[in-house]
């Protein structure tokens, strides 16, 4: 059914043999995060605390969504290096992914679902990826399924009346506002943790958010022949 939870399984097991595993559930419509009952509120998760330079909500608002939502992983991998290898295994209603990576980048999977499914106001213009998940995704897949699914929304605009970015101009723009706010909670996570796995692993997102808003242009430069009918692909012998 439409409504029933998304559900993602990210299992992370180190070499000594310990394991440790996060369900993240999405609400089937809104794709909204959906917290788990008694989530951890340590003093980090303050919206004040390290709050995002562009950060739209006010003094109503007690905690920050995101960091209330990150709680729970940033507590259990505060203390753990970077670079520690680990397996991860992804489990979805379709389909299984594993990988043996450094922790940052098993992190950085889970911790960029869980950024956009907070509603927070900027980070939330990300959410239709969500649906789409793709763990451990190489920078070119990011590109791509960033492009296709902001295209995919100006369609939508379309049909509703609205008038269509086809040109991408406001995609560098939302994507300017996404970097500072990774870059507060970068700040953030590196004050709740006392080793880098963390923060890392928001630097992670931040560098595929800057190649993004940087080099747009290039990286579509990049796969633009995938998409040139046959006859008009220049040979390879010129």
């Amino acid at each position: 059914m439409a409504d029933d939870p998304i559900r993602y399984s990210y299992r992370f097991t180190f070499a000594d043999g310990s394991s440790k595993q996060f369900d993240i559930l999405l609400h089937g419509t809104s794709l909204e995060f959906i917290p788990t009952a008694g989530s951890p509120q340590p003093p980090w998760t303050k919206l004040k605390f390290c709050q995002c330079a562009n950060c739209p909500l006010g003094d109503e608002v007690d905690y920050c969504p995101v960091a209330v939502n990150l709680a729970g992983l940033v507590e259990t991998f505060k203390d753990r290096t970077s670079h520690e290898s680990t397996c991860v295994t992804v489990e979805a209603a379709q389909r299984t992914y594993q990988k043996e990576l450094p922790l940052q980048r098993g992190l950085s999977s889970i911790i960029g679902m869980c950024l956009v499914t907070s509603n927070c106001p900027i980070l939330d213009h990300l959410r239709p990826n969500v649906r789409f998940h793709l763990p451990f995704a190489s920078s070119e897949e990011t590109i791509y399924r960033q492009v296709a699914m902001y295209l995919t929304q100006q369609y939508f605009v379309m049909r509703q009346g609205g008038e269509p970015d086809w040109d991408l101009k406001n995609l560098k723009e939302t994507y300017q506002e996404v970097l500072v706010v990774n870059k507060g909670l970068a700040q953030r996570l590196a004050q709740s943790s006392t080793h880098d796995a963390n923060v890392n692993s928001m630097i992670i997102l931040s560098t595929f958010g800057q190649m993004l808003h940087n080099y747009l242009e290039e990286a579509l430069a990049e796969i633009e022949s995938f998409f040139i009918a046959p006859a008009n692909r220049p040979s390879g012998n010129e």
